[in-house]
Order: C-alpha cells, then structure tokens, then sequence
C-alpha cells in the first residue's frame, strides 16, 4: 500500500500543476476569496455541484464566469426569473417548414460550465428540469435523451436576503449539490485592492491557463486518491450522527434536527475530501480535509426543526457541534 500511495503521490504532482495557475490566473481578477475558489475548485474536481450563497456585490458570478475563462471550456449563464420556461434551459423542438421536419435547437445547458444564476427565482417547473440535468447528466428533448458534454458542472448562485419573488429550492434539489459554499465581505486591505483593480483605466483581465481535457485526468486522479479504512468509518460517523446524534454523545442535537444528511451526504463528503487532497498535493486523504470540507458537504443536508428555529441555531452551528462531538480517527 505504501508503493500504491507513492505512486498516487506522483501521479498527483503532475497532473496537478495546472491548479496553481489557474488560481494565480483568477486572483488576476477576483480580489481575496481564497478559501471559495478552493472550493469551486474542490468541487469542480470531485464532479459535483456547488451552491453559492452570498449577498449582492460580493462576485459570486465574476468569479465562476473567470474561472470558466480559465479554463477554455464552453460556459453560459442563465439568468433565473420568475417567467423562464423549462425550454429555456433544456432547448425545443423547431418546425423546419422547408423540409416538414422538426430539428433540435439545444439550450444552455449544454456547456461544460453553466451558471444558474439567482436560481432561487424560477418556479419548481424550471428547477425540475435543472434536476434531470444535474443527476443524469442528459437531457430529454421530445422523444429524445441528449447527453451533455464532459466536464459537467453547474455553480448555481443565490441571495439570503430579499426572499420576495423567490421559490424555495427542493430539498430533493438541495440535496443535488455536492457543496453549499457562503461568501462573507472582505476585510478592508482586501477592499481596498478591489477598489483599485476595478476603478482602474484597464479593466483586470486573465489568461487561458486549463483546457477541459486536463480537468477529465485530474477528476480520475482524484478518483484514485487513497482513502484508509478509519477515514471512511470517520465520514460514515459524522454521517450518522446527523440522523442519530443520541448515539453519539450528542443528546443535545436531537430536538434540534428534523431530519439528518442522506447516504449522498456519505458519498459527496468522501469525493470531496479527495479532491481537497488532491489541491493540497497529496495522494491520500487526512482527517483534517475532512473536517475542512465537511461544513460546506453537509451545512445545506441538515433540516433543522422547529424548536431549533425557535432558538435561533441554524445548520451551520450544528454541523460545528457535530465535528466537535465526534471521535477524529
């Protein structure tokens, strides 16, 4: 096993050298923000969805649009609003009067990068449609199943604030996204340098450092990452403890939780952990990336209860609490 984690340690160091361009190339651009470009960066090669959750202004989509700048890959944005119809996102079938034939007009789902932005303003009838693509990695069109391109990824974005005119997410949905990531404000060095890259004459531009062909081989690479028997108890642990917490020493948790994190949960935490190794040039996994990535895994997993929104504790604070109670291998 240790030639095998050798070997993985190798194969990690060359196929992982594109990262650190690629987030030198986006800090061209986007100002701080560190910690959630890694986890764009986490889940972009752990093959899952990401959630991002952050208050105008804040360059939730300057940073996705960048990073798909980067990386040379086909990318589209979809604006979500009250009056979009499934069509828009998946494409119709248009009637050719020339030939009496109906041909397929594709729509923006496929591309390697979509961006759902301020997903939470289309009705339940656009958000399905997302959820077929965002599952089964196609598209039904007509009579017909269109798969979509490789890589896949949609980096959907949302506001807490304002909830006017907007439609809560499905949990089915919710449960979609392998990460939930939040944005809070810079601090004021940071602030400061946005100030002054973007009131610049020239606006902060990046280069094309990544092609869609390296993010396949680093995704198997991850895939290989080396993940010891006590790290997956460790996962399956914290698991379930979310729908169990008396089992775990964690008593005070259960009024708190209506419903725990689904065996998805188990499968995301540990893909993500890998990819977390991966960007830290290791060809193992440790418990510390675990717990590093595990929030954002689990935060939007949790169904908190009423008696829980009563006393104001939210998911975030019991996903700490679970990470505190648990035994670290």
């Amino acid at each position: 096993m240790e030639l095998g984690i050798k070997e993985i340690n190798k194969k990690v160091s060359d196929e992982s050298v594109f990262v650190a361009e690629l987030k030198r190339e986006i800090a061209r651009v986007i100002v701080g923000q560190d910690e959630v470009v890694g986890r764009i960066l986490t889940g972009l090669l752990a093959n899952g969805h990401i959630l991002i959750e952050g208050v105008p202004g804040l360059a939730k989509t300057l940073t996705i649009k960048t990073l798909a700048h980067c990386v040379e890959c086909a990318f589209s944005r979809i604006q979500f609003t009250p009056d979009l119809l499934p069509a828009d996102l998946t494409g119709t079938l248009i009637f050719n009067p020339k030939d009496s034939n109906f041909s397929v007009h594709q729509g923006p789902l496929f591309a390697n990068i979509v961006l759902a932005d301020e997903i939470n303003r289309a009705p339940a009838k656009v958000q399905s449609a997302l959820l077929e693509a965002m599952q089964e990695r196609h598209v039904t069109i007509g009579r017909h199943t269109y798969p979509l391109p490789e890589p896949f990824i949609v980096l959907a974005t949302q506001n807490p604030i304002e909830q006017e005119g907007t439609y809560p997410l499905p949990e089915a949905q919710v449960d979609r996204f392998m990460l939930k990531i939040r944005i809070t404000y810079p601090n004021k060095a940071e602030e400061k340098s946005i100030l002054e890259r973007m009131t610049a004459p020239a606006a902060p531009q990046c280069s094309r450092v990544a092609k869609p062909a390296q993010l396949v081989r680093a995704r198997q690479i991850v895939s290989e990452i080396y993940l010891d028997e006590k790290i997956k108890n460790y996962i399956i642990e914290l698991v379930f403890a979310t729908r169990d917490p008396e089992r775990h020493r964690l008593a005070k948790l259960k009024p708190l939780i209506s419903y725990g994190a689904s065996p998805r949960a188990t499968i995301c935490l540990a893909q993500a952990a890998k990819a977390f190794a991966f960007l830290n040039g290791r060809g193992y996994v440790t418990p510390e990336d675990v717990k590093s990535i595990g929030p954002d895994v689990l935060r939007h997993r949790i169904l908190v209860s009423y008696e829980a929104e009563a006393e104001n504790v939210t998911s975030e604070e019991i996903v700490q609490s679970l990470f505190e109670g648990v035994e670290v291998p």
